[in-house]
């Protein structure tokens, strides 16, 4: 699986109290056991909820072809609110 992400929107994520984390981490989601559903139809997105560490977050991505083949756009990120942790723990 192959990712890609804008480094200095990872940073001011990283950087912010409500995230804490960069798109680097994130990655971790996709490790583990994870939730996934449809955000948005356009563009088409989608909506990980999944660990880092300790903590649940969700991610959004876009899934893209290059040359290369598929790989994921990583959009942004958040700390799971109370509502995805629920959804978490009954589908994942």
């Amino acid at each position: 699986m192959r990712f890609h992400f804008d480094p200095r929107k990872s940073q001011r994520l990283r950087a912010n109290l409500h995230r804490g984390i960069g798109f680097e981490e994130a990655q971790e989601i996709f490790a583990r056991p994870y939730y996934l559903d449809q955000r948005s139809d356009m563009p088409e997105q989608y909506r990980a909820i999944g660990w880092v560490g300790q903590r649940l977050f969700s991610l959004v991505f876009e899934v893209r072809e290059d040359e290369e083949g598929e790989f994921y756009h990583l959009v942004t990120l958040w700390k799971s609110t109370h509502e995805e942790e629920v959804l978490y723990a009954e589908n994942a």
